[in-house]
């Protein structure tokens, strides 16, 4: 007599326990206490320039500053009174600091293109010592080579005149830095060596096929040097004595200053006012081009 065995029981495969990930960003309140503060920290200032420029001159001490005066708002005629004062030189200011940027910025832009592009695409004797030389360059304040270049510029003839502003503008360590790495993975080299192949020469493949993939590295950069030069004070107050090559910002501290010389005039409502008008091309500038300087802050993020 035969017995049947039972089969033995298959044992199911314990299931491995999947880890899900959640795409939703964690919540940090450190993080958004630290932007919060940051947050205050910039518009604040705003806040207050804004506010304070509809005031008189003694609305500013009879009021609060974070909030307006009782009964007027004039900002209309402080911007009148601050073009209008002293013969409009206030719109010579602006026009010097406008030179100022279109030469010295636009310069200092189109030269780091130029000399980023180089660096990245072609190899040459003392690269490296170029390298070192531009990172040294960076590292090295404005502040201290203020007084050698007021220095061979008065030996020059050259102090007192709009190029003592507009020459050193043309040199910027960091965006010749900024465009060099930029250029180095915007411009697969494939392509140039294919436009070479076709026959373009090395000027026409920068201007027709590196120009455009560098255009928001260009505009980074460019802002970057605007604000430099729209905002430098330093150099142009060792370098200048006459108040008809004055930029805004020196222009400005000028007023300012006037209320303490003997018999000056106090028009601290005016130096707020113009303070507010100075900082209005800067915010229409990055307005205008922050989409290509998102693109190019986030160029080479990806890996393809």
């Amino acid at each position: 007599m035969t017995t049947l065995q039972e089969a033995p029981a298959t044992r199911s495969a314990p299931k491995k326990k999947v880890r899900r990930y959640s795409t939703k960003p964690r919540k940090s309140i450190t993080l958004t206490l630290a932007t919060g503060v940051i947050l205050l920290y910039s518009v604040v200032p705003l806040l207050w320039l804004v506010i304070n420029a509809t005031k008189s001159r003694e609305g500013l001490t009879d009021s609060f500053g974070l909030w307006f005066a009782d009964g007027e708002f004039l900002l209309w005629d402080n911007i009148v009174s601050t073009l209008t004062y002293n013969d409009g030189i206030f719109g010579r200011w602006f026009l010097n600091t406008l030179l100022y940027v279109v030469a010295g910025a636009g310069g200092a832009t189109f030269l780091a293109v130029l000399g980023g592009y180089g660096l990245a695409k072609f190899n040459f004797p003392g690269r490296g010592g170029v390298f070192a030389v531009v990172i040294g360059a960076v590292a090295v304040p404005g502040t201290a080579l203020a007084v050698p270049t007021f220095l061979m510029f008065s030996q020059m003839g050259l102090t007192d005149t709009p190029w003592a502003i507009i020459i050193p503008s043309l040199i910027s360590p960091f965006g010749l830095y900024l465009m060099w790495t930029f250029a180095n993975d915007a411009i697969p080299t494939e392509l140039l060596e294919a436009a070479r192949v076709d026959g373009s020469g090395e000027f026409r493949t920068f201007f027709q096929v590196g120009i455009p993939l560098l255009a928001p590295g260009i505009v980074t950069v460019l802002l970057f040097t605007t604000v430099a030069t729209w905002n430098n004070y330093f150099l142009p107050l060792i370098m200048l004595k006459d108040p008809d090559w004055y930029p805004l910002t020196l222009g400005l501290n000028a007023w300012n200053a006037q209320a303490t010389t003997n018999g000056g005039e106090v028009i601290f409502h005016l130096v707020i006012t113009g303070s507010l008008l100075m900082i209005i091309p800067l915010i229409a500038a990055f307005l205008l081009l922050q989409r290509y300087w998102q693109s190019g802050l986030a160029a080479g993020s990806v890996k393809e």
